[in-house]
This record gives structure tokens, C-alpha cells and sequence, in this order.
């Protein structure tokens, strides 16, 4: 008799419907609480993006001013640098406004820089970049839009 009851037992596969009801319930109450989380994902890729320009710009800066003062290349208004990825302006030893792209190595994916302005845009992220106005004066990179929301 204990043989039949543990082959009927095994017959039985599968779930019944208030199983798979549940299931489906509970994955609906997680989606809706997960779905908000990832519904916007945009801003905060922009946000990296901008981040990311940021630092290539800050990096490529001190490449560059490493490179001119190494070849004596600072107190002079307008030179060049030849770096790896090609000769780059320089004022007073930091790269010029519109060289600061080819230095950075901007790339696109949604980021504009303006070489007349200086300004870096990703969305309504904005950063302008100024140049040494003279030998004494470094150059700088400012962020000119509010992040305190963690977009911009």
C-alpha cells in the first residue's frame, strides 16, 4: 500500500492555479516598487557623461601643462605641444580654448564643445573652460550649472 500512495504522489507535477496566482502577485508588488527606480535613466546618464567630459578635460589639461613645462613652454603666448595624439596649442604653457577638445578627446555621445566659448554641454550640463590670460594666471574649468540633484 506504501508503494501506491508514493507513486500517486509522484503522478502529481506541476502547480495549482492559486500557486501561480500568487507568483504573479507577488512579482506585480515588486515590479511596482522596482519600476520607479530604473524609469529614468537619462539624467543620470547625462550626469556620467558630464562627469566623464570633466575629467577627460581636467586630465588632459595637466597632460598638457605637464608637456609644456617639461619643453620650457610657459611663458610664451601661443605655442605647441606635440603630445601622442598630435600637436596641441597652448597658451602660457595650458592648452587654448580650441584645442582643448583635440587634447580631451571629446568624442560625442550626446557632448557638444564649443572651441569659440570653451563651453562643455551635456544636456543642461555646462562647463566653460578659460585659458591663462597671462604667464601667472593658470586656467580653470568651471562648472556653471547646479548638480545638486544628481542631474542636471
Amino acid at each position: 500500500m506504501n508503494v501506491m500512495t508514493s507513486m500517486a504522489a509522484r503522478k502529481e507535477k506541476g502547480f495549482t492555479l492559486i500557486e501561480l496566482v500568487m507568483v504573479i502577485v507577488i512579482l506585480g508588488i515588486l515590479a511596482a516598487f522596482a519600476l520607479p527606480r530604473f524609469a529614468d535613466l537619462g539624467g543620470s546618464a547625462r550626469a556620467a557623461v558630464f562627469d566623464g567630459a570633466l575629467g577627460s578635460a581636467r586630465s588632459a589639461i595637466s597632460i598638457v601643462r605637464s608637456a609644456a613645462l617639461a619643453n620650457g613652454v610657459t611663458d610664451d603666448a601661443t605655442e605647441t605641444v606635440s603630445l601622442d595624439g598630435g600637436d596641441i596649442d597652448v597658451v602660457f604653457g595650458y592648452p587654448a580654448i580650441d584645442a582643448l577638445d583635440d587634447a580631451a578627446q571629446f568624442d560625442g555621445d550626446g557632448l557638444a564643445y564649443d572651441e569659440d566659448a570653451g563651453t562643455i554641454t551635456v544636456g543642461s550640463c555646462v562647463a566653460t573652460y578659460a585659458a591663462a590670460a597671462d604667464a601667472d594666471t593658470a586656467a580653470t574649468l568651471t562648472v556653471t550649472t547646479d548638480k545638486t540633484d544628481g542631474e542636471c
